[in-house]
């Protein structure tokens, strides 16, 4: 094992092993299936809960001991233990009459669920985001990826020696952080990070920073466990996916129902469990306790702090820890592109019960009410400049738990592995690859450059890509050089870019091009870059124009969830066909165009994190609105034509807990003026001009019309409507899930002045184009099937041209 710190990133599983401790079962006597969260108490006052299976283990100071299970309906039971043991013992409890206390709700029936509906009702009451009109509080969060006690690898494999010594000595991922957190309900919340470190790596890696990994509420719609997201207990969809039981009363330190709730089995997916300790004055959670079994096991918990002046329950301490389950789900950090575990159960290399990640947050310094100055539209999470190098000091002052010594050999131990592992050249890869990059010194090479192939070049090869950060964090250069073996042509292009404003990501750029570039196509400046292994429209285009371009633009984060981009642009353009543009009675085959862009992306609702790498996007949030205006400028710089166009594009995607999920695309183009066909809109096609399916048999793109044939419509006023549907993954296998998605696409457009586009033929899109399908995504390495018809008045007379079958791609790195 030659990379062994990277192979526990990827694939161990790590334990937590209990000291002293007794583990058992509680089981109904009268129909022998377990109790779920049944009260363990010791002589000691010791207090455990047993898990959803009935499972429970306590620890003890001393023995013999007495233990007392209790139950709601059920006798309580004292059962001594005098010595430890392997073995789980099991406890029967008998069923006994149930005797509830008094509660003052309109009805007895079905007190619990009267209870939830009430406390649902009142949610906006107890929940401080809503009730309180601001709030400040300090926090130190501690992330552990753990065997954490006295466990041993038991292994005789002398290549694990490294793996050895993270696992006896060390826990072999850790991370610590102390924030402060705003709060107001104008501006939504905002957290500093005033400290941050995590053991191997100089700098953090700021994705992780940024992991959702449990919810701080629970009186949200959904809690999120991971970055997943399920029913919330106190959502308004709660009493249709939960059932309710009241399982004993609490007096300190205030008097709560201990209330039961569970999935309805007739829900398909995945729903939690636990249990909700109520206060039977407010209905405010004092205290919970939430289970999830299945691929990952996760057991998390939420104590509150009662503030006797605002009369409310605010948050004190979250805990969640997560152990593998029945599955191989992986947890993944670093952005989704490492799984630090594959969580399978049968893993032989470590014993123990499979403790895998421990999570902590403590909340001090807390405010309530304070004057807050949140500025509008900041990053929901910033990093403080000074957060990487705060002194042992600052961390002694501000950690709510004492750094064992386990805690601290992690920092020295795993920092050495890394280090000679070149963990974090690893990490930089892949997420660089994630964009289409490969990072090689100060380079990063543009992986979308070296081979391609179309109808008009051919096979097209290339070399090409842009500085990082190694060679400047002010300056950057970008170039290419690229070759067409059927046009026998050389293309390139240089450029470069210098940082104006770090804080606002102001980069000046100006970049000369020598290409081609397809006919009617369109693209948003500030559009993020996607990287495909494929890109299927290429091989099968051959509408093309030359050009050789200057562009310099300005790129400028006017506040995170605002994007903006202008651009000056003067190209030179030559047909690579007969068309000619017909204009104030010249036939143009050659021209020169100028042209003045402005483009904004908005994104409201997505979250950002603003790192002292710049900003980037941590939550998408939707919708999403893209807008673009462009000015040709006749005579500028020898401009032959005047015109104006205007794009609007408009994303909005539902994610459901079910895993359904449903994304709608819309985008309106216009063009008024001078516009030659080089500069006006397509749809997208994605159809090549053969004559059966088999022939037309290629990739499905993300966005195309699968049955538009290329170079059959162009519009100067465009509107497209995109609907797609999934449903949620059907387990085949572990390691087969495949994806059903229902696809519809709508175009409809016009183009004036039809006459004055001469050498080519197409059609206008007056009347509404259409097309229905299905894809069946990820049955092998990513690839799948697509199926998609094509109806309504652009039918075409034999059934074949209407049909569209291809293969689909979806890599998830």
């Amino acid at each position: 094992m030659r990379n062994p710190l990277f192979c526990v990133f990827f694939c161990f599983p790590f334990i937590l092993l209990s000291q002293v401790s007794i583990s058992g079962v509680v089981i109904d006597a009268s129909t022998d299936k377990p109790l779920p969260f049944a009260t363990v108490k010791t002589s000691s006052s010791s207090y455990a809960l047993s898990s959803s299976e009935g499972e429970f283990t306590i620890r003890c100071n001393q023995q013999p001991i007495d233990l007392i299970f209790s139950y709601v309906g059920y006798k309580t039971k004292t059962l001594q233990i005098k010595e430890s043991s392997d073995k789980k013992i099991k406890v029967f409890l008998s069923p006994s009459e149930e005797k509830l206390p008094a509660v003052n709700l309109k009805t007895t029936q079905n007190i619990a669920s009267n209870i939830i509906k009430e406390a649902i009702k009142r949610k906006n009451d107890n929940n401080s985001n809503t009730s309180l009109t601001s709030y400040r509080y300090k926090s130190y969060h501690k992330f552990k990826i753990t065997e954490d006690n006295e466990a041993k690898l038991d292994t005789p494999d002398t290549t694990n020696v490294a793996i050895e010594r993270i696992i006896n000595e060390s826990h072999s991922f850790l991370s610590e952080k102390v924030s402060e957190h705003l709060f107001s309900k104008k501006t939504g919340k905002k957290e500093t990070v005033l400290a941050s470190r995590m053991t191997g790596f100089k700098k953090p890696v700021y994705d992780v920073l940024a992991i959702k990994i449990q919810s701080s509420s629970l009186y949200t719609e959904d809690y999120t466990i991971f970055n997943n997201k399920y029913v919330g207990p106190l959502s308004n969809r709660a009493l249709k996916n939960y059932y309710y039981k009241v399982l004993d009363t609490t007096q300190s330190p205030n008097p709560a129902f201990v209330i039961l709730f569970q999935p309805r089995k007739t829900k398909k997916y995945a729903s939690l469990e636990g249990v909700l300790y109520i206060d039977r004055e407010t209905l405010a959670i004092q205290k919970a306790i939430i289970e999830l079994r299945g691929e990952l096991d996760v057991m998390a918990m939420h104590d509150f702090k009662y503030m006797t002046n605002q009369k409310i329950w605010f948050p004190s301490r979250q805990e969640i820890s997560i152990r593998p389950g029945i599955g191989r789900q992986k947890v993944s950090l670093f952005g989704g592109q490492i799984s630090v575990g594959s969580l399978a159960k049968n893993q032989k290399t470590f014993t123990g019960n499979n403790n895998f990640l421990i999570s902590t947050t403590d909340v001090f310094d807390l405010q309530i009410n304070p004057a807050l100055k949140i500025k509008q539209g900041a990053a929901a999470i910033q990093i403080s400049p000074e957060a990487t190098t705060r002194s042992e000091k600052f961390w002694n002052q501000y950690r709510t738990s004492a750094m064992t010594e386990k805690d601290i050999n992690s920092f020295g131990v795993v920092d050495s592995i890394v280090k000679a592992q070149n963990i974090e050249r690893k990490i930089k890869v892949l997420q660089s690859f994630g964009l289409g990059y490969f990072p090689v010194g100060f380079f990063n090479f543009d992986l979308t450059y070296p081979i391609k192939y179309n109808n008009y070049e051919g096979v097209r090869i290339g070399v090409g890509g842009m500085t990082n950060t190694n060679f400047s964090r002010r300056l950057r250069l970008e170039g290419y050089l690229a070759y067409g073996f059927r046009d026998s042509r050389s293309k390139f292009g240089l450029g470069g870019g210098i940082l104006l404003r770090k804080k606002s990501n102001s980069w000046l750029n100006i970049n000369y091009t020598d290409d081609i570039s397809e006919v009617g196509s369109f693209q948003y400046l500030t559009d993020r870059r996607v990287y495909s292994l494929f890109e299927p429209r290429l091989v099968n285009i051959d509408f093309y124009y030359k050009h050789r371009t200057w562009r310099t633009g300005l790129q400028h984060q006017i506040f995170p969830k605002l994007l903006s981009e202008t651009e000056l642009s003067v190209s030179n353009i030559n047909q690579t066909s007969s068309y000619r543009f017909l204009n104030e009675g010249n036939a143009f085959s050659a021209y020169k165009i100028a042209e003045a862009t402005l483009a904004l992306r908005w994104s409201p609702f997505s979250k950002f994190l603003k790192t002292p790498k710049g900003i980037q996007e941590i939550q998408e949030g939707y919708p999403k609105v893209t807008a673009q205006y462009t000015r040709g400028l006749k005579g500028i710089f020898d401009s032959n034509f005047n015109y104006n166009k205007l794009g609007i594009k408009a994303e909005y995607v539902i994610n459901r807990i079910n895993l359904s999920k449903t994304s709608l695309l819309f985008e309106a183009d216009l063009a008024i003026g001078d516009v030659p066909l080089t500069h006006l809109y397509h749809a997208y096609p994605n159809a090549p001009t053969k004559e059966t399916v088999l022939q037309r048999f290629s990739v499905a793109g993300r966005r195309t019309f699968e049955t538009m044939f290329f170079g059959e419509f162009f519009s100067d006023k465009l509107a497209t409507l995109q609907i797609k549907h999934a449903i949620p993954p059907v387990q085949i296998a572990h390691w087969l899930k495949p994806e059903l998605v229902f696809i519809s696409r709508y175009a409809v457009g016009d183009i004036e002045n039809v006459e004055n586009h001469q050498g080519v033929t197409f059609n206008s899109l007056q009347q509404l184009y259409q097309e229905s399908g299905i894809e069946i995504n990820k049955l092998f390495a990513g690839f799948g099937l697509s199926f998609a018809y094509r109806y309504g008045a652009y039918h075409l007379s034999t059934f074949a041209d209407n049909l569209s079958f291809k293969f689909t791609f979806y890599l998830k790195l």
